[in-house]
């Protein structure tokens, strides 16, 4: 699994962690009962203190997203999609929030921001990101 970690973004590095891996379960590109890295070996590969993966862990598997596997690690949950799937709803929902509240509070109208919207859109699916 890749991860992006942005330490000048405004979400604390654990919270990025949680939210990537929520959005791999939803996205299918992490399956119930797959492994996910070590803490060591996601410390040493994103070059970020292993307390700050393990608080992500942790929170991993208080949103039931991950369980310990006895002596081997952490897997996905076979029953996380649909949480995760809902995760990522709402991941999505605040951030269209904050980007409606910003060009509102800037001026644009509705027929500017459907415009923006689709063009948008319409790159990013001709480009293959949204597939």
């Amino acid at each position: 699994m890749f991860f992006s970690i942005d330490p000048s973004d405004e979400v604390p590095i654990y919270e990025q962690i949680v939210r990537q891996v929520k959005l791999a379960v939803a996205e299918g590109a992490l399956v119930g009962g797959q492994m996910i890295p070590s803490v060591r070996q996601l410390a040493g590969e994103l070059a970020i203190n292993p307390n700050t993966i393990a608080r992500a862990y942790g929170q991993l598997q208080t949103d039931l997203v991950v369980e310990p596997l006895r002596g081997r690690g952490l897997i996905v949950r076979r029953d996380a999609i649909k949480r995760c799937t809902k995760a990522r709803n709402a991941i999505v929902g605040d951030a269209l929030c904050r980007v409606l509240d910003d060009a509102i509070s800037g001026g644009m109208t509705a027929d500017e921001l459907r415009a923006q919207f689709e063009a948008e859109l319409s790159k990013r699916l001709s480009s293959g990101e949204g597939s």
